[in-house]
């Protein structure tokens, strides 16, 4: 009995991974469907831990349920959006205020080494390999919180809103910006000045700096991935 709950829970948190996983690389779009058929055959499982996995998924905000049947992924609409990724910007501030007053040396001079690598990828404009820099420069920064809790909410809240803002960055053309403001968080690592450091995070994940810029962001999402 014990063995075979666990194979339920081991079968339930894979696919529930797996469908994050996808979401969180925009291979699983706002709007799209879950196919329960296919996850099915693919893990050679019965619909009950795939539905385990949708409720999880659906209590995480990440998919919904239609009037008529199944899920989908999550679409939100703008107020949703801004105010989630206003949350997001808070957080990930905090984020760095704590890994500013707990980072070791070894932990600082890692994420410099990020950064300063991350510049070939800024002078070629390459979107896809800044997004990974930018991923690896952020989770050196978790780790460097200690905070475990709050990297899971982080990056839950990352997850719930990656695809519009890849969509903004990629709008926006936010390759050299987004570099010189992980320069002037490294620099406020480097003078161990947490406020700084947040402050520089916070306006680093902000959709932009300004009105026109919001305005930009909003008038380039695509209607059909924003709810009614």
């Amino acid at each position: 009995m014990r063995s075979t709950k666990h194979a339920f829970v081991k079968a339930s948190d894979k696919i529930r991974i797996k469908i994050e996983d996808a979401i969180k690389r925009g291979t699983l779009l706002p709007g799209d469907p879950i196919d329960d058929a296919e996850l099915a055959t693919q893990y050679q499982v019965s619909r009950t831990p795939i539905r385990e996995a949708l409720i999880q998924l659906q209590a995480q905000g990440l998919v919904t349920s239609l009037p008529r049947g199944g899920m989908i992924v999550a679409k939100m609409d703008l107020q949703q959006l801004l105010s989630l990724w206003e949350l997001l910007a808070e957080l990930e501030g905090v984020t760095v205020r704590l890994a500013c007053q707990r980072m070791t040396p070894e932990e600082l001079a890692s994420i410099v080494e990020v950064h300063e690598s991350s510049r070939a990828v800024m002078e070629a404009e390459d979107i896809a390999g800044w997004q990974e820099a930018n991923l690896r420069f952020h989770e050196l920064i978790y780790r460097a919180a200690r905070n475990p809790y709050l990297r899971q909410e982080v990056l839950r809240m990352r997850t719930r809103t990656g695809y519009y803002r890849r969509h903004a960055f990629g709008a926006l053309g936010r390759i050299t910006a987004s570099f010189e403001q992980h320069g002037k968080i490294v620099e406020a690592f480097e003078r161990r000045d947490a406020e700084a450091a947040s402050s520089a995070m916070i306006s680093h994940m902000r959709p932009a700096s300004d009105a026109m810029g919001l305005t930009d962001f909003i008038v380039n999402l695509p209607r059909a991935m924003i709810a009614a």
